[in-house]
């Protein structure tokens, strides 16, 4: 009996020991496979047209972020004010820069930090600016559906974006890069 624990041990060991290297890069993976794309083309919906469009938002991206106050605004985007501009124009870089700095693994838990953040507001938005609280979209936890788009869906993708918080970009990024060339040690 002791020798089936001693092995155990120490092939769960050594799985333990590849996963602080190997989870980050997987967390990293996912958030790429599934949400990377995801994130930039809701971003290319918020831009305008032309080069131009990088500072002066679409009527799409008000109406994404803020439906009721454009909606109240008769769909007038200058109605709006310099506020309603800066933070438009903050959600939509940031669906741009945050996942690709997560993409790349540059100031990891910054980023997946930022991701948490946005993810929060994108679901608050969608329940109070959009009225997303019917049963299939909204969702509850601990019953048997599992596909609800907002507390099923991002739960899970908030996870994701927690393990590369608590355990950074791992072995395999820009962070640990410059971690070695600065003779840093710590993850």
């Amino acid at each position: 009996m002791n020798a089936l624990i001693s092995l155990h041990n120490a092939v769960f060991d050594l799985i333990e020991r590849a996963g602080d290297w190997l989870m980050p890069l997987l967390a990293r993976f996912t958030f790429a496979a599934v949400l990377l794309i995801y994130y930039w083309n809701s971003g290319l919906t918020k831009l305008g047209d032309g080069i131009l469009g990088l500072f002066s938002p679409s009527i799409g991206a008000y109406s994404q972020i803020f439906p009721k106050q454009l909606e109240a605004a008769g769909y007038d985007v200058s109605q709006l004010g310099l506020f309603h501009w800066l933070v438009v124009m903050a959600g939509t870089y940031a669906e741009f820069l945050l996942p690709l700095l997560i993409v790349l693994g540059l100031a990891t838990r910054l980023a997946a930090l930022g991701m948490i953040g946005f993810v929060v507001v994108q679901s608050l938005t969608d329940v109070y600016g959009h009225g997303a609280t019917d049963a299939k979209t909204l969702g509850a936890w601990f019953d048997r559906a599992s596909d609800s788009v907002i507390m099923d869906q991002r739960l899970l993708w908030v996870f994701v974006l927690l393990v590369l918080v608590v355990k950074g970009a791992g072995a395999l990024s820009l962070d640990a890069l410059l971690r070695r060339r600065h003779g840093d040690v710590a993850p």
